[in-house]
């Protein structure tokens, strides 16, 4: 099964981590449910790049450092609230003083370092607060597998108990409603349904979720980034007939589409 292969690659990966991120990791896959309050620590510990202290929080995953650097918040992505602001969840959260860890700490195009946020004395991220209140998702671009791990297992927290954005019927988008999926065009959007057909088209591999490839969603896979996959013990035509998540960014390509670049923004939940 592709679950178990995963299990067996990323598990063996971990190996010289802690056992705590073993727990994370199968909190991960199999939906366990730990309090709020829960510490999510070791994962995401990457490098140490300073601190500071926080003067402005400009939106709802960046803020500005007294001096004058503008943190942007790595690993997670957010999405409008229906009411209120997300800024204001930020700024309840991050405190006053923070420190930074990231893998690297060379700047966006606007000026902006990614990293990964802790409060100071805390040992569990600005990221993992906020997924575990279900108050962001968790990006499509994390590279690391124990930081993956501890992420993804702080979102299951939130989607188990129905917290913040899982609350609501919308979080998730039915592939079967492609329509209602184009209504989020250029927003990263987590997307499930079952796969119809796994097909490929010169350089490109389309997972498909309906018949109609020029109305229903599918998820699009360049050849190649395929050895990654196989690398995880993931072979993607073994995805037909499953039933799978995956998270990106929302594109037209005659019907909607998610181009799919690395396997974590795939996630096998069942028949």
């Amino acid at each position: 099964m592709i679950r178990e292969a995963w299990d067996r690659v990323m598990l063996s990966m971990m190996a010289k981590h802690s056992a705590l991120q073993n727990v994370l990791f199968a909190a991960m896959l199999c939906g366990a449910s730990f309090g709020i309050t829960e510490s999510f620590a070791a994962g995401c510990e990457f490098e140490l790049r300073g601190g500071g202290v926080v003067s402005a929080v400009i939106d709802a995953r960046t803020f500005r450092l007294d001096d004058g650097r503008d943190i942007r918040l790595a690993g997670v992505e957010t999405m409008p609230l229906e009411s209120g602001d997300r800024r204001a969840v930020l700024a309840t959260l991050i405190g006053r003083r923070v420190v930074l860890r990231s893998e690297s700490d060379a700047p966006d195009r606007y000026g902006r370092q990614a990293a990964f946020v802790f409060p100071d004395q805390s040992a569990t991220s600005i990221q993992s607060e906020l997924l575990m209140r279900g108050e962001a998702l968790v990006s499509a671009g994390i590279a690391d597998p124990p930081c993956a791990a501890e992420l993804g297992a702080a979102e299951a927290v939130a989607r188990r108990a129905r917290r913040g954005i899982w609350a609501h019927g919308s979080a998730i988008k039915n592939a079967e409603s492609p329509d209602d999926i184009l209504t989020r065009i250029g927003q990263f959007t987590v997307v499930e349904g079952k796969v119809l057909s796994v097909r490929q088209a010169g350089p490109t591999v389309y997972v498909n979720f309906g018949r109609r490839w020029t109305r229903d969603f599918a998820a699009t896979i360049s050849r190649r980034v395929l050895s990654s996959f196989e690398a995880a013990g993931i072979i993607v035509k073994s995805l037909e007939n499953q039933r799978i998540r995956v998270r990106g960014w929302i594109e037209r390509r005659g019907g909607p589409r998610i181009e799919v670049s690395r396997v974590g923004q795939i996630e096998v939940v069942g028949n």
